[in-house]
């Protein structure tokens, strides 16, 4: 790896860092900087995935404050994501490249519209649970857990978006602010990274010049992402996610 290569990864280490925190996507970023390099795809996968556990805990860490109270949920949670993360891991390395390519698209698509219409769904939900007198659960219930554990298999897979997934996931069936939903995003983000990169660090190829440049460059990125993102509105922040969506959907769609 040249110098100039070794400086575009630390970089899109920082860019994907900092989208991770405020949305999710930061795969999109990174990917194709290390397939540029020369890495073959599974390689590049493997080591993006090493790389980016400093960036998620480190915006995991700068969303602390909004993390708060959550420690049940975030445990609960916990649990769906590391199942899922190791699933996906194994998942990598036994299917084919291209094995989730048609149905990602799709995912996050239906992902954006979700995070679009929350607002107005979860109103509409409340209403009736306020008519016919029943309480919102505050685990999100088995549903949540489910979604959640499907997604972290994907996130385990390759991770691209899945972030706005879980956004959308707990958007719909949480009663929370989008702020306290996004800290909890990227704790789930932090486990299903760690577990598939505990899995990947025994069975798998990497680059360990890759993983380098992208830790430090993403723990860097996470720290940024978290000032930005605890700082936007809740309007303005659910429309970067609908930007960062689209421009996810259209980069999976031409690779």
């Amino acid at each position: 790896m040249s110098i100039w290569e070794a400086l575009a990864v630390f970089v899109a280490g920082v860019g994907a860092g900092t989208i991770n925190t405020i949305v999710g996507s930061g795969t999109l970023i990174t990917f194709p900087v290390l397939l540029a390099t020369g890495l073959p795809p599974v390689t590049a996968t493997v080591s993006n995935a090493l790389g980016l556990i400093p960036g998620s805990i480190s915006g995991a860490i700068g969303y602390r404050s909004e993390l708060k109270g959550q420690r049940r949920l975030v445990l609960r949670l916990g649990v769906a994501a590391s199942v899922g993360g190791f699933t996906g891991a194994v998942l990598l390395l036994s299917l084919p490249s291209t094995a989730f390519e048609t149905i990602v698209p799709v995912l996050v698509a239906l992902a954006l519209v979700l995070v679009v219409l929350q607002p107005r769904m979860s109103a509409v939900v409340q209403r009736r649970r306020a008519r016919a007198g029943t309480i919102t659960r505050t685990d999100g219930g088995p549903v949540l857990f489910g979604g959640i554990l499907l997604s972290s298999v994907y996130g385990g897979y390759f991770t691209a978006a899945q972030g706005i997934i879980y956004l959308s996931l707990m958007g719909m069936l949480l009663d929370d602010t989008l702020q306290r939903l996004n800290a909890v995003k990227n704790v789930l983000a932090a486990v299903v990274n760690s577990i598939a990169a505990l899995f990947f660090l025994f069975v798998a190829d990497y680059d360990w010049t890759a993983v380098l440049l992208i830790a430090v460059g993403s723990a860097i990125g996470g720290q940024i992402g978290a000032k930005v993102g605890r700082r936007l509105p809740a309007p303005a922040l659910r429309a970067f996610i609908v930007v960062v969506g689209t421009f996810a959907i259209v980069q999976l769609l031409l690779r």
